[in-house]
C-alpha cells in the first residue's frame, strides 16, 4: 500500500496524494474528526480537485474517512481497538506466513533471510535504529515473498503499513534492539531447520510481543 511518487508520468497524481493523506491520518498528523474538504487539501498539497476526488474515494473505501451527506467528509482515522484488532489479525497471517515460507523458500532466499538478519545485529551493534527497523521490515517481506502467495503478501504489506504510519513517537532503548533481534532470530533458526512449527511458534511470540510493546507505549 505505500506508493513512491517517482513518475508523474507514470504514476497517477491522485495515487501520490492518497499515499500521503493516509500516512498523515494514520500518524494523527489530521486528527480524527477533522474535517476535510477539497479547498483546502488543494492548497495544502498543491493539487488540483481531480486527484483530491480520487484520494477521497479511496480513503473511504480504506475506513479512514466518511463522507457523511450535506455535511462532508470527516477523519475516522484508526481507533485504539482498530489498532489492537490489526495487531490480531496480523499475527493471524504472519503466522500463516512463516509456515509457508519455511515449506516453500529456497536456499537463496533462505540466504537473503540469513544476511538481512545479520544486518540486523551489525546495526543493533551500531544502535542505529534506523537501520534496524529496515532490516526488520525487509526480513518479513522475504518471509511474504516466500509464501509465493500474492493475496497474503497484499494483505500483510496493508497492515505492516497501517501499524508503522499509527506508530506513536518513541525513543527505542538498546536493550528494545536487542530483544527484537533475538526474536528474528528464532524465527530464522526455524528456516535453517526447516521447521514450520518451530517458526510458528516463534513467529507467535514475536507477534505477541510486538502488540505488549504498542500497547505499552501507545494505550
Amino acid at each position: 500500500m505505500d506508493i513512491i511518487q517517482a513518475d508523474k508520468s507514470v504514476q497517477p497524481l491522485s495515487a501520490g496524494l492518497y499515499a500521503e493523506l493516509q500516512s498523515d491520518i494514520l500518524s494523527g498528523a489530521i486528527p480524527n474528526s477533522s474535517k476535510l474538504t477539497e479547498q483546502a487539501i488543494c492548497k495544502k498539497y498543491n493539487v488540483s480537485r481531480t486527484p483530491v476526488r480520487e484520494a477521497f474515494r479511496q480513503l473511504e473505501a480504506d475506513g479512514l474517512i466518511e463522507n457523511i451527506p450535506n455535511r462532508g467528509a470527516f477523519v475516522t482515522g484508526l481507533t485504539r481497538r482498530d489498532i489492537s484488532d490489526l495487531f490480531d489479525l496480523r499475527a493471524l497471517f504472519e503466522v500463516q506466513a512463516v509456515e509457508w515460507a519455511i515449506k516453500r523458500m529456497t536456499s537463496e532466499d533462505i540466504d537473503k533471510l540469513a544476511e538481512t538478519v545479520e544486518f540486523m545485529e551489525f546495526y543493533t551493534l551500531k544502535d542505529d535504529v534506523d537501520k534496524v527497523l529496515t532490516f526488520n521490515s525487509q526480513f518479513h517481506n522475504i518471509i511474504y515473498a516466500g509464501t509465493g502467495n500474492r493475496m497474503i503478501q497484499k494483505t500483510l504489506a496493508i497492515y505492516q503499513t497501517y501499524l508503522k504510519h499509527s506508530a506513536p513517537a518513541k525513543t527505542y532503548t538498546g536493550d528494545y534492539l536487542k530483544t527484537i533481534l533475538e526474536e528474528h532470530k528464532a524465527i530464522f533458526e526455524a528456516f535453517e531447520s526447516k521447521n514450520p512449527a518451530a517458526g510458528r511458534k516463534a513467529m507467535e511470540y514475536h507477534m505477541a510481543q510486538s502488540k505488549l510493546r504498542r500497547i505499552s507505549n501507545y494505550f
